[in-house]
């Protein structure tokens, strides 16, 4: 049994639905009903009894929903206690990122921080959107920098947007663009694009509907990628066209040109993101460099 298995069920408990519960998770509907089945089983009891549209909890589901919850509630108080405990100037803050959108931000911040905390260690973690939200609800994060479009729906979540990332094309050296103007958007009909995996990246599904459909186009890609550094490689290598962040320029260096779109497409924000809870001296101060780079 794993915490999250409680947290679901919880959540579920809380919602009686299954569907409310898996969009305030940020899991999906098939997902969180499998872990909950998944605990049932490993209990060897129904905590809930199911029909179409709803879920009520069985007997044995209210005492288990007490006890559950408990079971959390202390362990919140024995977190709280060992940051406590870290206040000395030591420890470790842990830390989500995207590697193209915090290529700006992210370096300075570490250099500030360690500067006045040398004796904190700071680790990193290159991670979707999806795993951010996950790690900084479950507490494996303290801060994740990510977009602002998903985590301001979030209630248990604060936000502080840090710049804003102008939206271009990436293109090949060798295209026929690379040496133009803007490009119009409906001229990507003619082109193949390659972007980041949907299903790992739905934000950037998000961004590319934005862009393509007022153009009467839809989102669809030749190919995904998993990583920035294999996007940068597919287009450097003509395999596509990819509407990106104007920070890919950092990673990519000279190996793709970034043109302007027409229309301009409105800026992404990028900021910080965490748990709603009072923070350690050294986390106020870890944000309080970020905000100022």
């Amino acid at each position: 049994m794993e915490l999250r298995h409680l947290r679901y069920f919880i959540e579920v408990a809380l919602e009686e639905n299954v569907t409310r519960a898996a969009e305030k998770l940020h899991v999906s509907q098939p997902a969180l009903s499998r872990q909950v089945r998944d605990l049932e089983e490993e209990l060897g009891f129904a905590l809930l009894e199911r029909s179409a549209k709803s879920v009520s909890l069985t007997e044995a589901g209210r005492v288990f929903l007490d006890e559950a919850s408990a079971v959390l509630e202390r362990l919140e108080v024995g977190v709280a206690a060992a940051r406590a405990a870290a206040e000395d100037g030591s420890g470790e803050i842990h830390v989500g990122y995207a590697p193209s959108l915090t290529v700006k931000i992210l370096p300075p911040t570490i250099r500030a921080f360690q500067a006045e905390y040398p004796k904190v260690k700071v680790k990193l973690y290159d991670m979707s959107t999806e795993e951010m939200l996950d790690g900084l609800r479950s507490g494996k994060l303290d801060f994740a920098f990510m977009l602002e479009s998903k985590v301001k729906t979030l209630a248990s979540f604060l936000f502080r947007p840090l710049k804003r990332e102008a939206i271009r094309l990436g293109v090949g050296r060798d295209h026929a663009w690379a040496s133009g103007g803007p490009v119009k958007v409906k001229d990507l009909k003619r082109e193949a694009l390659v972007g980041y995996n949907l299903s790992e990246y739905p934000e950037y599904g998000d961004l590319l509907g934005k862009v393509l459909r007022p153009a009467g186009m839809r989102v669809k890609l030749a190919e995904e990628h998993e990583s920035v550094s294999s996007l940068v490689a597919a287009i450097e290598a003509g395999m596509g066209v990819g509407v990106v962040t104007e920070s890919l320029s950092c990673v990519a260096g000279g190996r793709v040109c970034l043109l302007d779109l027409d229309p301009d497409p409105e800026a992404l924000v990028v900021g910080i993101a965490w748990r709603e809870r009072k923070l350690l001296a050294k986390e106020s101060a870890f944000l309080e460099m970020a905000e100022g780079v």
